[in-house]
């Protein structure tokens, strides 16, 4: 009986804090879309600020008391300000599709799910469809730790007036997906280049007999396998859901940490969030010595790269430029004078953004 009266107590005393918890949500929604208004009539056109996002972030995982995880306040606090955004001015993102890539969930994962989600059917019509402000931001991916850079991402950069105002990341797990319930019936599986290449041993191993098949996106391979009999498709679990495929098998991948890299595209320059970090393409004449007196000025300030990755010029025959990630922003004096001596020293030279470093 004693039990029961305390917890009965503590259920009551869950019950007020929820209600005080809706009461301070709704209150918080309220001054968003009073911000909105602010921001309204003094004509501002863009109403998303990644560093203030950062920064609240920041603060919430820092002040987090526990017991619950910064991860899943992360999450929380990322959805709460994607619906009060909303209320100021829904968010229009463009993204490689069909619903349920995976450059699909980093865009939810990134912006939360209150954003208005476009699907594209390239990363070409991705960064057009951002450059002529049909949307806001585009989401792309370029890199993928098990089998490198998307190399069409970095040449649409050679043409594109876009920056780069953001990143995230996702760790991906590849699933089989099947109307067959066992693996010896399957005949074909489908799925893009990519999940194809990292999931190479696992297929080796369960599935020596089937028919790798590529498909532009793995959600067109889910589709494709959903009519299909002695069909399966590599994919994600929103794929799964979304059309409705049921999983045979998981963690297909053959490196446990497989994680892809996104990039978001805007027309905006992110301030400073102290954790930043900034993307540029260069190139120099082809004579020896010519790179290491390029990179020369971010040794002499100390200034970290943490990438750099080599792409035809597309404007003579053994030309290349090269991209760059480095640690700091452009606004940072000391970086920014690294900047202006690599200039220097290119015949081409483009920042491409200064942004917040992702976490996984």
């Amino acid at each position: 009986m004693a039990t029961e009266e305390e917890l009965a107590r503590l259920r009551r005393e869950i019950d007020e804090i929820d209600q005080e918890v809706l009461r301070l949500v709704s209150q918080r929604a309220r001054y968003a879309q009073a911000i909105g208004e602010v921001k309204k009539s003094a004509g501002q056109v863009s109403f998303w600020n990644p560093e203030r996002e950062a920064e609240v972030l920041q603060k919430v995982e820092g002040a987090n008391p526990g017991p619950l995880p910064g991860g899943f306040l992360r999450h929380w606090y990322l959805e709460l300000m994607s619906a009060c955004l909303a209320l100021e001015k829904p968010l229009r993102v463009a993204y490689l599709g069909p619903e349920g890539t995976y450059t699909h969930t980093a865009a939810l994962k990134y912006f939360g799910s209150s954003v208005g989600a476009v699907s594209e059917v390239s990363i070409s019509d991705v960064f057009r469809r951002t450059e002529c402000g049909e949307v806001d931001f585009g989401v792309v991916p370029v890199e993928n730790s098990t089998e490198g850079i998307v190399s069409h991402t970095l040449d649409m950069f050679l043409q594109s007036p876009l920056s780069i105002c953001g990143e995230t990341l996702l760790r991906i797990h590849h699933h089989l997906l099947s109307q067959e319930t066992k693996l010896e019936n399957i005949a074909r599986v489908y799925s893009h280049p990519q999940p194809l290449a990292q999931c190479r041993l696992w297929l080796q191993r369960h599935l020596p007999h089937a028919e790798c098949v590529a498909s532009s996106s793995n959600a067109e391979a889910v589709r494709i396998a959903a009519k299909e009999k002695k069909a399966a498709a590599i994919a994600g679990k929103s794929a799964s859901e979304i059309y409705g495929l049921p999983i045979v098998d998981s963690h297909l991948e053959d490196e446990p940490n497989n994680t892809t890299r996104f990039l978001i595209l805007g027309n905006q320059r992110q301030a400073p969030t102290g954790k930043d970090k900034t993307s540029l393409l260069a190139s120099s004449h082809d004579k020896p010595g010519t790179l290491v007196r390029l990179l020369e000025p971010l040794a002499k300030h100390g200034i970290s790269m943490s990438k750099i990755e080599s792409r035809p010029s597309k404007r003579g025959l053994w030309n290349y430029v090269f991209f760059l990630d480095i640690e700091g922003h452009v606004e940072e004096a000391v970086l920014a004078e690294a900047l202006e001596e690599m200039k220097k020293a290119s015949i081409l030279f483009k920042v491409l953004g200064s942004y917040p470093r992702a976490q996984l």
